[in-house]
């Protein structure tokens, strides 16, 4: 016997927009949980899976390596043969993704996991802001609802650090993925009854080549960077992947450039503010993620913090993030976007600078001020960056300008945890009393670092970008 399963005809007879909205806006909720979570239960993980530092760092990074890496080919698949039905691979992927690191044995096991997840969070986030937008035709409500869609990333990041971490407590890490799956049956329920399916595949390909190279060229630098302090920087992995970083950046270059239509359009990067605004883009997340990582480590490891404590006295930064990120454009329009986002950068290389003085016996009142300071910046800055790109970018690529902007803090992201993670691994030996003496040595340089990546940000806005710079060019 054949059993068929159908929704109610008064939702498939018409997609009304707020259930559009609902189910798109999970899809950025589960993603950004997804990710602020795991940095909560990073101490449990490598103490239940005897996980390495680098391991840890591979937990993180494979999300976001295979994200950045597939980001761009999501939207051009949505294009080719359908957004909603892209969107319900993409959560299917990230269903099955979260299964797997539910399950997982080992930590082999949590990072293929952790990879299959971002394939699907890069099938599924850049295909739901397209739905959306074919859902509301009118230009006024277009931007409510994207301002709603985009803020869930600030509630993703709220929930992340409260009930994720009371259920890494009370519950055990496996949970915080496995609670994400019936959320995920909901969205493909919600898919098939409320979303219509579009399309528009004139002028779109695959770039496989291009994919091919990019994949290459991200692995290789986030394997050298996270491997080089464990392996030896003169092992033959490493020294192989350094080998293929440089044989697949300048034929990334040249394939990119030689055809029309490829992942990368390399004509917008002929304004200037434009790249400086995606350079300015991976520098906020270069240090931001690392900080991420780093920080509920030490205050688990040194403070003696419980994830769900750890989580509360990490929101400060959530909650500054989401209460100023939302006056931000204002600030911009009034201010110039010069103003705004060098304020940003340079509040967020100040926290990260203080978190650089941290010890086993530090308050936490300064603590609490890096976070907010940190929070601030972020607020301040995150939305003028992609709007000062997009703006700098002709209206017909502004989808391609956005989906740049965002690969940029992708890969920003993937580099600062391999990076500024591979400091901080360098410092990980030791026993008892000197084991926290090195890791707090290797805290303070990777805060360092990731100060200087901020102050690197503020000093490119101030100097190369014009003040008016958020509104667009003159033809």
């Amino acid at each position: 016997m054949t059993y068929t399963f159908s929704l109610p005809s008064s939702l498939t007879r018409r997609a009304h927009p707020g259930l559009v909205l609902l189910t798109t806006s999970l899809g950025v909720l589960i993603a950004q949980i997804d990710t602020s979570v795991v940095n909560l239960a990073t101490k449990h993980i490598g103490a239940d899976l005897n996980a390495s530092v680098s391991a840890l760092q591979w937990v993180i990074d494979a999300y976001n390596l295979v994200y950045a890496s597939f980001l761009l080919t999501g939207g051009t698949l949505g294009d080719l043969y359908g957004r909603r039905l892209t969107f319900m691979l993409g959560i299917v992927l990230f269903t099955l993704g979260s299964l797997i690191c539910g399950v997982a044995p080992n930590a082999t096991a949590l990072i293929a996991g952790r990879a299959v997840t971002g394939l699907g969070a890069a099938l599924e986030l850049p295909t739901s802001l397209a739905l959306l937008t074919v859902a509301y035709p009118d230009s006024r409500k277009r931007v409510w609802a994207i301002g709603v869609w985009a803020g869930c990333n600030g509630l993703g990041m709220i929930i992340g650090t409260t009930i994720g971490g009371l259920l890494v407590d009370s519950v055990g890490w496996r949970s915080i993925f496995l609670v994400i799956i019936p959320i995920c049956v909901a969205m493909l329920l919600l898919s098939v009854g409320v979303v219509s399916e579009t399309s528009q595949p004139k002028g779109r390909r695959l770039d496989l080549m291009g994919q091919a190279l990019a994949v290459t060229a991200l692995g290789s630098l986030s394997f050298a960077a996270i491997e080089g302090a464990h392996l030896g920087w003169t092992s033959a992995p490493v020294l192989t992947a350094i080998t293929l970083l440089v044989i697949s950046v300048p034929a990334f270059v040249r394939v990119e450039r030689g055809q029309s239509g490829g992942l990368v359009p390399f004509d917008l990067f002929h304004s200037r503010v434009f790249s400086v605004a995606l350079a300015v883009a991976a520098c906020m997340t270069f240090g931001m993620y690392a900080m991420l990582f780093l920080t509920p480590l030490y205050l688990q490891t040194v403070r003696h913090a419980s994830a769900l404590v750890a989580g509360f006295e990490m929101l400060p930064l959530a909650v500054t993030f989401v209460a100023l990120a939302q006056y931000s454009g204002r600030l911009a329009n009034s201010l110039g976007a010069r103003v705004v986002m060098t304020s940003g950068m340079m509040l967020m290389g100040l926290g990260c600078l203080l978190m650089g003085c941290i010890s086993d016996h530090t308050a936490f009142w300064p603590i609490l001020l890096a976070l907010v300071a940190i929070g601030a910046g972020l607020g301040l800055n995150a939305g003028p960056v992609m709007a000062v790109a997009v703006a700098n970018a002709p209206a017909a690529r502004s989808g391609t300008a956005s989906g740049l902007g965002n690969t940029a803090r992708i890969v920003g992201a993937t580099l600062g945890v391999a990076m500024l993670g591979a400091i901080f691994a360098a410092h990980s030996g030791g026993e008892g009393s000197q084991r926290i003496a090195d890791l707090l040595t290797g805290w303070r340089l990777a805060y360092r670092g990731a100060s200087l990546s901020e102050f690197l940000g503020a000093a490119l806005v101030l100097f190369l970008i014009r003040g008016d710079s958020h509104l667009p060019p003159k033809a």
